[in-house]
């Protein structure tokens, strides 16, 4: 009796095992001079992904926004596949590391004593490069090869089956596609905006002509150390500290009327202030970094004095969006109604009392979640019960109920998002449909882009914008003011 034919899944895998084996055989047997030179230093760099975190403190420190965006994107990514890796599945599939008895000494590295399949490296390398790519397609291109080169090395060194490392690339790719249906990236839309509007204006190198309102209390006390900075940068600029008992509008519009630029240093609702000013009297506007978040001089590469003084000396005035509310109010940065606005109200009321920050954030959180109710309102004319709205000046990021940061502000939209209560299971199908990347197909989530954007309800509801808690409105007419403001700035101007 004749044996039985062996299972077709048998044959397959012992196919694929010699083929393996071969193909391992004619790459790390090969005497290429070029392999000998590379493989093995290139081998040595991607050791605890010591090579990729070198790269991404490159992106980070030298790079622009999606630079920045995408190497921490790709540490994470990196970070989570080596855990899968390390930690599942190569105790799932302990494979053997191949013989190297044929790889030229000078090329071959000390054998790893963990298991083989599949390749760390490869998967660390897949993860970083693809997840740099997400947020930055250039870097993206660059790092795929590199990463391509480092799975080769694990194979011309004698590491690696040429299977380990497919598989390790297959992993560490997943990964990272996976983290951008949780985190989706960040859209900049450069294509639709035109380029940004950028002038040159001459100035002082030691700041005369420029005024600047600052707020010593602002930032928990970092008004004071930003004086002292703008003072030794620009000892012929004008500083005019606010006190608590400050007319903060007849103070910007006295400073506005003598002043050749305009300066502000304080939170964003100071920085608003003196916006409106710069708008009415067309003068740029300088934005030093002394608020505790500093949202918008972020935005406009001004997270430094250092960077403001040198865009300062150096004239570099670009003009941005802001929006107005009922042509009365300018904003910088967002507007909200809804849980926000309650839980901004709660938490300045908290602060109130002489405890920090922190704390009063807490409390305020845990105030909004108690007690904090949807609002009725209309939104261009559609009826919505809103427990969640957010309008930002220019698009903030990718599609997502949690709004990223901008890569414009002039792009001459309002980028609004909002959750609708009143559906059922709605927080499961908003969970289902964000992981899954179907967003914008949610019955719960709901968003639009347009210059202008109006809300009004039976009942006064209030509008949060900047930080603030803001005023109760039973109509709320959002306006963009396309690059209206002219602001000292370095984001803007690459």
């Amino acid at each position: 009796m004749s044996d039985p034919a062996p299972h077709p899944l048998r044959t397959l895998h012992e196919g694929l095992s010699d083929l393996d084996r071969r193909l391992f055989d004619a790459v790390a047997d090969s005497p290429s001079p070029l392999l000998d030179l590379t493989m093995r230093p290139l081998s040595a760099a991607a050791d605890h992904s010591k090579l990729w975190l070198v790269i991404a403190a490159g992106l980070g420190g030298l790079g622009g926004l999606s630079s920045r965006r995408g190497a921490v994107r790709g540490i994470v990514s990196l970070a989570v596949t080596s855990l899968i890796v390390n930690q599942g599945l190569k105790r799932i599939y302990p494979r053997r590391r191949p013989v190297f008895d044929g790889v030229p000494l000078r090329r071959a590295r000390r054998q790893p004593t963990s298991t083989s399949f599949p390749s760390g490296h490869s998967a660390a390398a897949a993860a970083f490069a693809i997840g740099v790519g997400l947020e930055n397609r250039t870097a993206g291109y660059a790092l795929a090869g590199l990463a391509g080169a480092v799975g080769l090395s694990r194979v011309a060194t004698g590491a690696h089956y040429p299977g380990d490392v497919l598989a390790g690339f297959a992993v560490g790719a997943g990964v990272a596609i996976a983290g951008a249906r949780l985190v989706p990236p960040v859209d900049d839309s450069r294509t639709m905006t035109p380029e940004p509007t950028v002038e040159r204006v001459e100035t002082d190198r030691d700041g005369a002509g420029l005024v600047v309102v600052l707020n010593p209390a602002s930032g928990d006390g970092t008004g004071t150390r930003v004086a002292e900075e703008i003072r030794s940068a620009l000892p012929r600029a004008e500083i005019v500290e606010l006190s608590a008992d400050s007319d903060i509008e007849t103070v910007a519009a006295d400073a506005a009327e003598r002043a050749e630029f305009l300066g502000v240093a304080g939170g964003d609702g100071t920085v608003a202030t003196l916006a409106a000013h710069a708008v009415a009297t067309g003068k740029p506007l300088a934005v030093f970094p002394a608020g505790t978040f500093n949202h918008f001089a972020l935005d406009i590469g001004s997270e430094t004095v250092a960077a403001v003084v040198d865009s300062i000396r150096n004239g570099r005035v670009a003009k941005v969006d802001v929006v107005w509310l009922n042509d009365e109010k300018l904003l910088l940065n967002t507007a909200s109604i809804g849980a926000y606005p309650d839980f901004v109200e709660a938490r300045t009321r908290y602060q109130k009392r002489r405890i920090g920050r922190a704390t009063a954030t807490v409390r305020a959180m845990r105030h909004v979640l108690r007690h904090s109710s949807p609002v009725t309102v209309r939104i261009e004319g559609r009826p919505a019960a809103v427990s969640f709205f957010f309008l930002g000046n220019s698009m903030y990021g990718a599609p997502s109920f949690v709004p990223g940061r901008r890569s414009r502000l002039d792009d001459g939209v309002l980028d609004v998002r909002y959750l609708e209560d009143g559906h059922r299971y709605a927080w499961s199908r908003l969970l289902l449909s964000w992981i899954s990347g179907r967003i914008r197909n949610s019955q719960v989530y709901r968003e639009l882009q347009a210059p202008v954007v109006t809300i009004d309800a039976d009942e006064p509801f209030r509008v949060a914008h900047d930080g603030e808690a803001g005023d109760l409105h039973t109509r709320a007419t959002f306006r963009v003011a396309y690059r209206e403001l002219r602001v000292f700035g370095t984001s803007l101007t690459r």
